[in-house]
C-alpha cells in the first residue's frame, strides 16, 4: 500500500497559517479498525468522562499518556504521523498524550475559543514546540460541531485564557479584535480519514453537536523532546523520544484496545492536560 507523506509544501502552509489538512491520509480500512475498536473497547469507555461547556452540554472524552502496544499506538506512532511530527517540531517527537473525543448527537456540548497552549504552558512547558494531529472517525461537519480554526493566529503567540465552564477559554476581547481585523475563521470540515495538523498557539472552537450524527475524532499531542517540561506532576511520556512504527502496524495490531494499565488522566486529577 503507498501512503500519504507530509511534503515540506505542507510544512510552509502549516507554518504560515497554524495548520494544515491532508485529505484521506488515513484509509477506509484503518478509520474502521480505529472506530469500532473504540466503540467496544471497554477500559477506554469505563476511562471517559464528561466536560461541561457553558451551557451545561457535555463533551466525552478519554485521555492517556504513553502509548501502548494497541491499535491507537500504533496509530500514534505510524511512520507517516512520526514523519510529519517530526518535520513540524524539527526534532525527536515525544507524544505527550492521545485522547478520544466523543461528541455524541443532541447533547455534544461546544468547546470555547483557546489555544492548546493555553493549558500546556502552565504545565510547565516553556516553549510551544507542540503540535497535534487530529484524524476524524466520523464525519465533522458543521451540522455536528467541527472544529473551527482562526487561520494564522498561531503567530500571535500564547494569549491569557480564564475558565468558561469546565473548559479553559481564551481571553474573547483578543478573539473579538482578530475577527474585526479580518482573520479568517476557517470551519474544519472533514470526512473519516481526513487528518488535521495544527499548531499549540492556534485559536480554535467547537459548537455543540446538534445534529443526528455523533462526531469522533482521535487526537495525538506531540512535544519536543528537548522541551522537557519543568513542572514535576508533567507525564514522562511527554519528554521521551518515541519509537517510530511502520505504517502497516495499524492494521496488523488489528483490535487490540487500551490496556487496563494504561496512564489515564482521571477528571479528579485533572491538571489542565485537554
Amino acid at each position: 500500500m503507498i501512503y500519504s507523506r507530509f511534503t515540506d509544501q505542507d510544512l510552509e502552509q502549516y507554518n504560515i497559517e497554524g495548520f494544515l489538512i491532508k485529505k484521506g491520509f488515513f484509509s477506509a480500512e484503518e478509520v474502521e479498525l480505529l472506530y469500532g475498536t473504540s466503540l467496544e473497547d471497554d477500559v477506554l469507555g469505563k476511562h471517559s468522562f464528561d466536560l461541561n461547556d457553558q451551557q451545561g452540554l457535555k463533551t466525552k472524552l478519554a485521555l492517556w499518556f504513553t502509548p501502548g502496544e494497541d491499535v491507537y499506538g500504533a496509530y500514534s506512532t505510524c511512520s507517516r504521523i512520526f514523519r510529519a511530527v517530526e518535520k513540524i517540531l524539527g526534532g525527536a517527537p515525544a507524544h505527550f498524550h492521545s485522547k478520544l473525543m466523543q461528541k455524541e448527537p443532541k447533547v455534544g456540548g461546544a468547546w470555547e475559543w483557546h489555544q492548546d497552549y493555553g493549558y500546556w504552558y502552565k504545565n510547565g512547558f516553556l516553549y510551544p514546540q507542540m503540535t497535534s494531529v487530529m484524524v476524524a472517525l466520523t464525519k465533522a461537519n458543521r451540522e455536528n460541531g467541527c472544529l473551527q480554526v482562526l487561520k494564522g493566529s498561531h503567530l500571535l503567540g500564547r494569549i491569557e485564557h480564564g475558565f468558561a465552564g469546565e473548559q479553559v477559554g481564551a481571553d474573547q476581547k483578543i478573539i473579538d479584535v482578530c475577527l474585526d481585523r479580518g482573520m479568517e475563521l476557517v470551519y474544519v470540515e472533514l470526512d473519516p480519514g481526513d487528518t488535521l495538523f495544527f499548531h499549540c498557539n492556534l485559536l480554535h472552537r467547537s459548537d455543540a453537536n446538534n445534529s443526528d450524527q455523533a462526531r469522533w475524532s482521535l487526537i495525538s499531542a506531540y512535544n519536543l523532546a528537548t522541551n522537557k517540561p519543568f513542572r514535576v506532576e508533567a507525564p514522562v511520556s511527554s519528554w521521551t523520544p518515541i519509537s517510530e512504527r511502520p505504517d502497516d502496524a495499524l492494521l496488523n495490531t488489528g483490535h487490540k484496545g487500551l490496556d487496563l494499565k494504561a496512564d489515564f488522566l482521571e477528571k479528579e486529577k485533572d491538571i489542565g492536560l485537554k
